[in-house]
């Protein structure tokens, strides 16, 4: 069972203010890791330190669309931590108008989601994973969706609400998701050779606030009845970053209740 523990490895979590990366903060550091915590707003990172008190996190505010600002960030858990041994891809974000009908879906807002789901993913793939790869070792686990694989029920979403606001999942998402399975692969094979494994993670619905008649449709569909809870996932995201996982690579591990077999 000691491969499974990260004990001494430090492992940089974009989007660790949000829904997912707090809890995906407070596991990693529960099995041992260092955690270099990247979100975009101070706010969000005073919320994860004051929720997860312990001097294992490293709170950077990062816009991961900036190279420079991923490169001080890369810097900063290198000199403060230790050279960065793991990559969890988690951030994505919502624009404005997230919620429009495809037909009319602005483009621009579609460029603003694009830019975090699969361009910084990118750029920390870079940053990060180069390093990972000059050295000869690391893994990187993308947070993908259950909509990057398969396409959404529409019907779930008649009367759905999530804080009390209409809600359905635009071909944004989808596209930005299925973009980071297909950038999953690539650098699984780009890196294999260098000792990087790159995975991916593939969550099912995870409530977070939705209102009932969206619970009750989206539990329906899945064989094991009901929705998924953050720490569902946490159990094949240590694996992914362990030494367990150490000929693993170009995989995508799909936590869904079954969702996807129907």
């Amino acid at each position: 069972m000691s491969r499974f523990s990260l004990d001494g490895k430090v492992i940089a979590v974009t989007g660790a203010g949000g829904i997912l990366g707090q809890h995906f903060c407070r596991e990693l550091i529960a099995e041992g890791a260092h955690v270099l915590a990247l979100d975009s707003t101070a706010e969000a990172l005073d919320r994860l330190v004051a929720a997860i008190p312990t001097g294992r996190l490293l709170p950077v505010v990062a816009d991961i669309r900036d190279r420079a600002q991923v490169e001080h960030a890369h810097a900063e858990a290198t000199r403060q931590l230790g050279p960065v041994q793991g990559l969890l891809n988690n951030a994505a974000t919502k624009s404005p108008n997230f919620f429009e009908p495809f037909e009319t879906f602005p483009i621009d807002d579609w460029d603003q989601v694009m830019s975090v789901n699969l361009t910084g993913s990118v750029i920390c793939a870079q940053v990060f994973g180069g390093a990972m790869a000059a050295a000869g070792t690391g893994s990187v686990v993308n947070v993908l969706s259950i909509y990057g694989i398969a396409a959404p029920d529409q019907r779930i979403y008649e009367g759905s609400e999530y804080l009390g606001r209409p809600i359905n999942t635009p071909a944004v998402y989808s596209a930005s998701k299925a973009g980071l399975w297909g950038l999953t692969a690539y650098l699984s094979a780009y890196w294999g050779a260098k000792g990087v494994r790159v995975n991916a993670l593939t969550p099912g619905g995870i409530y977070s606030g939705q209102n009932q008649a969206f619970v009750d449709r989206y539990s329906q569909r899945v064989p094991m009845a009901r929705m998924g809870a953050p720490l569902d996932l946490c159990g094949a995201l240590v694996y992914l970053l362990s030494d367990a996982a150490g000929y693993v690579t170009g995989q995508n591990i799909v936590v869904d209740g079954g969702l996807t077999v129907w």
